[in-house]
């Protein structure tokens, strides 16, 4: 640790203190993206959300877009665990279990308080050039993941070989577009209903 980072004020070291300020940004990041919309919260808005300056805002991130994307890689990777330990939990369960706590738990993690939904299937597109990219790459992961799982079922002949590439594509978007259609709805849908069409969709594509 250097010599400014081992300095220590009121307990804490400046290290300390800029991680909190992050995670400052982060939670104002989330609050005044997931309810007034990236456009409207400005850099300016968001520093007096988390109280810190302008200065300290650029020390974390390069712009709101910077902020954007690490929240929303941060509900990704949270998703990512969740559906691994939902799979690694349901290991010996049939696959119409398997699907369901997959879905259930990729869609709570996500889409269960409104300003993470809002922020990912929301607010996140359209951007930029550089935050599609960014969603692309993920996808791509998502698609990775989907893929194995169909492979493991059909290893278990539980689902007949083929290509699952475009199948798994396919489920992204529906997951997309239904809780995009569920947040900008108002979230009058219970997300019980919209997880148990995503179910529907899921078993329809692994499934003969």
């Amino acid at each position: 640790m250097s010599e400014q980072g081992a300095r220590v004020y009121g307990g804490r070291t400046a290290e300390d203190r800029r991680a909190e300020r992050r995670e400052r940004l982060l939670s104002a990041g989330l609050e005044l993206f997931g309810t007034d919309g990236y456009a409207a919260s400005s850099i300016e808005k968001l520093c007096a959300a988390a109280a810190v300056s302008t200065r300290n805002f650029y020390e974390e991130f390069a712009s709101r877009e910077a902020l954007l994307v690490a929240l929303h890689t941060r509900v990704l990777e949270r998703a990512v665990a969740a559906v691994g330990t939902a799979f690694t939990e349901a290991e010996d369960a049939d696959l119409a279990t398997r699907i369901e706590i997959a879905v259930r738990a990729y869609i709570t993690t996500t889409a269960k308080d409104p300003r993470w939904a809002k922020l990912s299937y929301v607010e996140v597109i359209g951007v930029s050039e550089a935050v599609e990219q960014h969603r692309i790459t993920w996808r791509e992961r998502w698609v990775a993941l989907l893929e194995a799982e169909a492979a493991r079922a059909v290893s278990r002949g539980e689902a007949r070989d083929r290509n699952f590439h475009l199948g798994a594509v396919a489920l992204i978007g529906a997951v997309n577009e239904l809780v995009f259609h569920w947040a900008t709805g108002g979230y009058r849908i219970p997300l019980d209903d919209v997880i148990a069409e995503l179910v529907r969709v899921a078993t329809a594509i692994v499934t003969p």
